[in-house]
């Protein structure tokens, strides 16, 4: 009697293992594939906002020209370098390495912002 309770326990235990590794292996389960992150930053009265900004590895930063003049966005370190931006132009770039990433505007040097990538 014991040992075909022993054998009942074991197999309900495999068949329960083998159901919840069955749904969450299954399509429509709630596990979601992670999102690359992204980031904004808005060029706007001769500045960066935010200035400076802190993102994880892999990252997309989206610099926006709001505004009524054009701006471009320059790494100090010519790591990235966009074409001149008028009023909603964008530009993007994937922060794939960590570190800080200073940045400019070559027509406006005195607008300054950093990306700090962790």
């Amino acid at each position: 009697m014991i040992r075909k309770t022993v054998w009942i326990v074991s197999l309900l235990t495999t068949v329960m293992l083998a159901a919840l590794l069955l749904s969450a292996a299954s399509p429509g389960s709630s596990a979601k594939a992670p999102q690359p992150a992204s980031a904004e930053v808005k060029v706007d009265n001769f500045s960066f906002g935010p200035a400076s900004l802190t993102v994880a590895v892999g990252t997309t930063v989206t610099w926006t020209n709001r505004d009524d003049i054009p701006h471009t966005v320059v790494s100090t370190d010519k790591v990235f370098k966009s074409k001149v931006l008028d009023t909603d132009e964008k530009f993007s770039f994937i922060f794939d390495k960590a570190g800080r990433y200073p940045y400019f505007c070559s027509i406006h040097p005195k607008m300054t912002g950093s990306v700090v990538v962790q």
